[in-house]
């Protein structure tokens, strides 16, 4: 059994990740109006990865005994215009998560509570390779830039990604 100010921080970790979701789809619908189909099948299918980070911690929280409480998911912030800043945004809020996550992590060492502290290295570990995967995008943009060929090549890479990560989320949940 975790502690009541664990399963608070949980669930309020829970609707983040629902935020986070929401975000997501908030930038897969900027980038369809830009008509780059590849950054939104990336971005949607990040919109969802973090549904499924809510369910984990969902899981966790009735695997533990303990209560789920959905409260209201705010708006996503205004989505920006412009391909580097819709990225940059990216990483500006995956860095967030990051803090939060690790302020869990905290919370979870501080109580002496290892099956907390263990089922969130899980989240640990994901955030580091959120922040390089968005931080290499960002490399890329800046280094080729955010128009023409080499925004249709990401564009093109970033659908194919998009793929992966949803074959990957197929297996995981079959």
């Amino acid at each position: 059994m975790i502690s009541e100010e664990m399963a608070n921080r949980i669930n309020v970790q829970i609707n983040r990740e629902m935020y986070s979701a929401n975000f997501y789809l908030a930038l897969a619908a900027q980038a369809e109006t830009m008509s780059l189909r590849g950054m939104a099948a990336w971005f949607f299918a990040k919109h969802g990865e973090e549904l499924t980070h809510a369910m984990k911690m969902y899981r966790y929280l009735i695997d533990q005994d303990t209560a789920v409480r959905v409260s209201e998911i705010a708006a996503p912030e205004a989505v920006e215009e412009s391909v580097i800043a819709m990225f940059e945004q990216t990483l500006a809020h995956e860095r967030e998560v990051t803090v939060f996550i690790h302020d869990l992590v905290d919370l979870a060492h501080s109580e002496k509570d290892h099956a907390t502290s263990i089922f969130l290295q899980w989240f640990v570990t994901e955030q580091i390779e959120e922040e390089a995967t968005v931080n290499d995008i960002i490399g890329r943009l800046r280094l080729f830039g955010d128009q023409g060929q080499s925004l249709m090549l990401i564009d093109n890479e970033l659908a194919g990604v998009a793929k992966q990560i949803g074959q990957a989320a197929s297996a995981a949940t079959a």
